[in-house]
């Protein structure tokens, strides 16, 4: 097999489109295989992006309003729905239209050059002396696992799994106004949403409504029993409860931090497959575009002869989120709505607003 062969990415994430966008600008063919019919159908995330995707990532280009929203801080709730307003001098979230911003990722991928195979799926593949070949007969000089929290890729290959996860479910609706619209509301309840919160955001023309438990006590079933009380306690703010969604999203979200191994030669792991997600927030979208990106770079210079292959290298710069673990475990421990409802306005939960919604940015 030559070096002309493609590098196959299994995903069209956020993380394998930033892979193949990068391997197309340095003129190597990329192919992505997605078992969905575009990109962003069914998504599973709320979309949120953290200030630092704009601040680092300037190769997104700009994103137009009809994807993008700025929120500006965050409103944070007690159990007993006591609030406090939490901000961080410059910090600002992004709501997104998720499908919209998936489109417009893909369509700025197959601009710079990659092939996105919608429809297909990766059935498994034997590594070779240069690459994998894979088992619809296709071959690939290098293998990118981008899909997601149960990759397929990592079993094939026998990689790391993700163990660890957390169930969310999310309703949209037609967009409602409601208090500090500017804000993202998020709501600690250890009945409703054990392990983790309920959020509630005025998005890109709907409103986001959501909670995500533990998996353990967060089946479907569980998920929507508690969806129908959150809806009910959020009501005084925003009552949705006679409203039909327009979309219900609802999945599985790695909690567990990285998976271990990361990666086999010539092949890697990316965002949530390699488990490439805040084990507090959830938040998995800056990183998988970050280090996908930093993947495709690493895999062009290798196969340019440029350096080693970066299975060897590149999984050690991937984040350990070693402040987090420590703080899903707390929470997961010792969650107290009691706590909660005394702590809300204290120091300490300051604090450790900071560094849950802020990047250890001090929150006012």
């Amino acid at each position: 097999m030559s070096l002309t062969a493609p590098v196959a990415i299994v995903g069209a994430s956020f993380g394998g489109l930033a892979c193949g966008q990068a391997l197309a600008e340095r003129g190597f063919p990329a192919t992505i295989i997605e078992r969905k019919s575009e990109a962003g159908e069914k998504p599973h995330t709320t979309g949120i992006l953290v200030r630092e995707v704009v601040d680092e990532l300037d190769w997104l280009g700009p994103l137009p309003e009809r994807v993008a929203r700025r929120i500006d801080g965050v409103r944070l709730y007690a159990p007993n729905m006591r609030s406090v307003d939490l901000s961080a001098p410059g910090y600002y979230f992004l709501a997104t239209d998720t499908p919209a911003l998936m489109r417009l990722l893909a369509r700025r991928c197959e601009e710079a050059g990659a092939r996105i195979q919608y429809g297909a799926v990766f059935t498994g593949g034997k590594a070779t002396a240069n690459g994998y070949a894979l088992e619809d007969g296709s071959e690939a000089c290098y293998l990118v696992g981008a899909d997601g929290p149960k990759s397929h890729v990592a079993k094939t290959l026998a990689l790391g799994e993700n163990r660890r996860f957390i169930f969310g479910v999310e309703h949209e609706y037609e967009s409602v106004d409601f208090d500090a619209c500017d804000r993202l509301h998020c709501f600690i309840d250890r009945r409703l949403a054990p392990g983790y919160i309920g959020w509630l955001v005025s998005g890109v023309g709907v409103t986001q409504v959501g909670l995500a438990r533990r998996f353990g006590e967060g089946s479907a079933a569980a998920a929507k029993s508690a969806m129908e009380a959150f809806l009910c306690k959020i009501a005084p703010i925003a009552d949705f409860r006679h409203r039909a969604p327009t979309n219900v999203r609802a999945g599985l979200i790695p909690c567990g931090g990285l998976v271990s191994p990361l990666a086999a030669p010539r092949a890697l792991l990316v965002g949530d497959a390699a488990g490439m997600v805040s084990p507090v927030t959830a938040g998995g979208i800056h990183t998988a575009l970050r280090h996908g990106r930093a993947a495709g770079m690493a895999i062009a210079d290798f196969l340019a002869g440029r350096g080693d292959d970066p299975a060897i290298w590149l999984p050690q710069s991937y984040p350990r989120f070693r402040m987090k673990r420590a703080l899903r475990w707390a929470y997961d421990n010792f969650q107290s709505d009691t706590a909660f409802n005394l702590l809300l306005r204290s120091s300490a939960m300051r604090a450790a607003a900071s560094i849950v919604f802020f990047h250890r940015m001090r929150a006012k």
